[in-house]
């Protein structure tokens, strides 16, 4: 009777978050990652087949938590600023939730070696991308972006302004404070009309 795995891929990838979060991309090794769940470097090469299969799951895992989420808020209201706000608000309160995954976030993709990545892994990550996009394309359009300047200014409300509010406190591992999203969704009105 073959024995249950006593590492699963999850807890490998937890360890990784707080890597990640605490020493940058460059943290996440396969034997630091072990080390710090208390397994043998085996178990993580069982489950990722290099540092660039870990780094590209790391990833992925965290990007597609975050945009499950925001996706919903894009689509889920159908009133164009209500929905703009909740995303907004979405950013801000996602990362005060997730405060690792999302110190992890404020890299890119290529720092976590995405030149060298599985076609499979580029093929993840361009999806959820479109996905998000093309979402946020949607709902430029309904609140009538018509030129580029447009959705310059949609992106800056519900992309680039949450980001802002939250980069500071999330280097700086502090907390959020309590009138983040509040604030968040303030400016997101401002700049929306």
């Amino acid at each position: 009777m073959v024995r249950p795995p006593r590492f699963d891929t999850a807890q490998l990838l937890d360890a990784a978050v707080r890597l990640a979060a605490s020493g940058g991309p460059q943290a996440v090794t396969m034997s630091a990652v072990a080390q710090a769940v208390g397994a043998p470097s085996g178990s993580v090469y069982h489950r990722f087949a290099g540092r660039t299969a870990l780094l590209a799951e790391l990833w992925l895992r965290t990007v597609e938590r975050f945009q499950e989420g925001y996706f919903a808020v894009l689509t889920g209201e159908p009133d164009p600023h209500r929905a703009a706000r909740a995303a907004s608000r979405h950013v801000v309160a996602w990362c005060r939730e997730n405060p690792a995954e999302a110190v992890l976030l404020l890299y890119g993709a290529a720092d976590f070696g995405r030149a060298d990545w599985s076609e499979e892994h580029r093929r993840r990550a361009d999806a959820g991308n479109g996905r998000i996009f093309e979402a946020l394309a949607t709902l430029a359009q309904a609140l009538g972006a018509r030129n580029e300047q447009d959705r310059d200014r949609v992106a800056l409300a519900l992309i680039d302004l949450p980001l802002t509010v939250v980069r500071r406190h999330l280097r700086a591992g502090s907390t959020l404070p309590p009138h983040a999203e509040d604030l968040t969704e303030q400016c997101t009105t401002a700049l929306l009309g």
